[in-house]
Order: structure tokens, then C-alpha cells, then sequence
């Protein structure tokens, strides 16, 4: 069902939209069998909302369901609607670029974390985890660009000024290890752990609506709380995002 329209190209509102109609029913009908507010489907098929991530398979699931749509149609719909957003943002040009970066960096880790790595990035291309060890990369080695930018001398240059890199999955700390006259030298760390008094605003945003944050666990809510960002200030969506970033079983070892 994923296609062009006019020139338009399909997104998950406009599925929903289509299947709506075609069925006769209601908005409010579908929030109550995804079990979400009508206020979101609302603005989810209005595009005052960005639609769930693709691994949402728990919405997706039941609005699939709902709709009489094959099983994971929307999770699907959702997925390339997404790489062409990235598509068309980066510009065709680029594109053979991004798996050699996604190389290097693999090639940077730490081998014991490199499968692990590597499954999390295959499943979200270019998701927040990858931009975020590509930014810091970039940051250590005083590149002045970011990875919708890197030319091949930027990846050259970073090859060699990095000799490896690890990050722990639970807390998200990053260790860089740069490299100093032909071999291992300075240690950079980073801890993404918030230990100032108060909440972000936009985990207070995250909060207070219950559509993102009604079915976190107390230990995962901590865990936000705890997070940390050197200045920066996230939004709602992106604790939403760390939320099922926590959830998926591809980013943590098995005990």
C-alpha cells in the first residue's frame, strides 16, 4: 500500500485516513481499539503528530487489526515513509556515503560489542543511537560538521584520529579512545546521567500526557529522570523514544 498519490507520497495518516473511509468508521473508534487518546489519533491523521516510530509494533498491531490491514502494514508504511523524509533531507548524493560511515564506526567499536552494535543500527538506520556515537565521534575528533555533511575526507580524518570507541547500553556512557603518534592514547568519556535538581521541561511534557508515558514502569521512569544531556534540552518525543529504545531486548545482553 506504500506508493505515490498525485505526487504525494502514502503516509501512515493518509493510510489510516483511506481505511477509515473505506470502512465507515471513526476516529474515536480507532483510539479505543489502539487504546489511545482521541485527541492523538487526531492529530496523528491531521500530521500534528509524528506517527509512532516503526518498532511501535504494539499500536501498530492493533490499529492493523482495526483496520483490517495485513499484519504490519502500518509499521511498514511508517518505515519508508521515514527513509524518504531522510531521503529527501540528505539528498540522493549522499546516500552511498552513510554505509561507510556505519563501517567505520563498526569497525571503531569495541569487537565484543560490535554484533550488538551493529543489529541495533540494521534495525533503525540512522536512529538516534547512531547519530548520537557519530556526533560525539565527530565532536572528539574537532570535525566540524555532523553526519548529514561528512565528505570522504571527514571520514578519512576521522579514521584516523579515533582508535576505538565503547558505550554502555544501560546508562549510555561513551568511552573514546583517540589515537597519539601511532597508537592508543587519550581516553574521552561521556555520561548521558542527569544529577541536577529538577526535571527537564520536556520530561515534565512527557509526563503529563498520558498517551506517551501511561505504561512506563516506575524503574523506567527513573531511568529518564536520570538521563543527562550536557546542556541540551530534549523534548517529550524524545523521552518517548527513549522509552522503547529501553523496552527493546536488540539493545541490552542477555544475563
Amino acid at each position: 500500500m506504500v506508493d505515490l498519490d498525485g505526487g504525494r507520497f502514502v503516509d501512515v495518516a493518509f493510510v489510516i485516513r483511506e481505511r477509515l473511509e473505506e470502512l465507515g468508521l471513526e476516529q474515536r473508534d480507532l483510539a479505543r481499539a489502539a487504546r489511545v487518546t482521541e485527541s492523538y489519533v487526531s492529530q496523528l491523521l491531521t500530521r500534528k503528530k509524528a506517527p509512532p516510530a516503526p518498532d511501535r509494533t504494539d499500536i501498530y498491531d492493533r490499529m492493523d487489526r482495526f483496520l483490517k490491514l495485513p499484519d504490519g502494514e502500518l509499521a511498514r508504511v511508517a518505515e519508508v515513509a521515514r527513509k524518504e523524509r531522510l531521503k529527501r533531507e540528505l539528498g540522493d548524493p549522499l546516500e552511498p556515503l552513510f554505509p561507510r560511515v556505519r563501517d567505520l564506526i563498526l569497525r571503531k567499536c569495541q569487537p565484543e560489542k560490535a554484533q550488538q552494535i551493529r543489529a541495533i543500527f540494521e534495525r533503525q538506520p540512522l536512529g538516534e543511537l547512531e547519530r548520537l556515537i557519530v556526533k560525539q565521534l565527530l565532536d572528539v575528533a574537532g570535525l566540524a560538521t555532523d553526519i548529514f555533511h561528512l565528505s570522504a575526507r571527514h571520514l578519512a580524518l576521522l579514521d584516523s584520529l579515533i582508535d576505538s570507541w565503547d558505550i554502555d547500553l544501560a546508562s549510555f556512557s561513551l568511552e573514546i579512545v583517540l589515537h597519539r603518534r601511532g597508537r592508543a592514547g587519550r581516553v574521552k568519556r561521556f555520561e548521558f546521567v542527569e544529577r541536577e535538581a529538577g526535571p527537564e521541561p520536556g520530561l515534565k511534557q512527557f509526563l503529563a500526557n498520558p498517551v506517551l508515558s501511561g505504561t512506563a514502569t516506575p524503574q523506567e521512569l527513573a531511568f529518564l529522570r536520570n538521563l543527562r544531556f550536557n546542556g541540551r534540552r530534549p523534548t517529550a518525543l524524545y523521552y518517548y523514544r527513549e522509552l522503547q529504545n529501553l523496552r527493546d531486548p536488540l539493545h541490552f545482553r542477555t544475563p
